[in-house]
């Protein structure tokens, strides 16, 4: 389990040297990082960031990757202006710092990002992923928001919905083999109940020898060993956005 004087592991990893190819926007109250391919398209992904918040290097690394295979790409802040985790704050306060930013409680941004998507980007096809934090409002979207497409949740923080199996769209579930927050068994236990319940597409996928945060916080240059799997969750994530998108 987590260690409990540092109950998120989301310290583990690089943090990429990377500026973005998009542009920062505005929409309605929310502020979102915004990546466009050349050729028009009308399919669009909303991107979760992880506690690090929308402007995280890495994240938006992500979000242009997605780009370059043809989708519109959005980051939105959906913490909404509040700061996001840094790594040098006292792990001691995080329970009392995530009480402020529900995974559940994002349908209002969400309504949002869909808006503009539709009516700014011409987008009629919408899915979503998201890493850690982000990958656990994943799950609580696919679980109850009608008008997205599919979901891809990376690492996301089962506990928080491991009550409600029961997904709307079609998900695919990424997991570290050696993630500290997230042991195996809870995810054997979210296959037991998915394969009970859930009457859409859906996988689990498990990575051997990777550790939380491996899709998007770990750099293949200096993690040779961890390359295969890296790049092995991304291209994961693309054929399953291709297949629902």
């Amino acid at each position: 389990m987590a260690n409990e004087s540092r109950p998120c592991p989301c310290d583990i990893g690089d943090r990429f040297d990377y500026g973005g190819r998009g542009q920062e926007v505005q929409v309605e109250h929310i502020k979102a990082y915004v990546c466009k391919p050349s050729a028009r398209t009308d399919k669009a992904v909303i991107v979760i960031h992880d506690i690090f918040g929308w402007q995280l290097s890495n994240t938006r690394y992500i979000a242009d990757m997605l780009t370059t295979n043809g989708y519109i790409a959005i980051c939105p802040d959906f913490f909404v202006g509040q700061e996001a985790w840094k790594p040098s704050n006292d792990w001691g306060t995080f329970n009392e710092w995530l009480k402020t930013r529900n995974a559940g409680k994002i349908d209002k941004e969400v309504d949002v990002v869909l808006k503009y998507l539709r009516n700014q980007c011409g987008a009629k096809k919408i899915g979503v992923i998201g890493f850690c934090w982000g990958g656990a409002a994943v799950q609580h979207l696919m679980l109850k928001n009608p008008h997205l497409n599919t979901g891809v949740s990376l690492y996301g923080v089962i506990r928080h919905f491991d009550d409600k199996s029961n997904l709307l769209h079609p998900t695919f579930f990424i997991f570290g083999e050696k993630d500290d927050i997230i042991p195996l068994e809870q995810v054997t236990l979210l296959e037991q109940k998915l394969k009970q319940n859930c009457k859409v597409d859906y996988e689990v996928k498990i990575y051997p020898g990777q550790t939380h945060g491996f899709v998007h916080r770990k750099r293949e240059d200096i993690n040779p060993q961890d390359k295969p799997y890296i790049e092995e969750g991304r291209k994961d994530m693309i054929n399953w956005l291709n297949k629902y998108l």
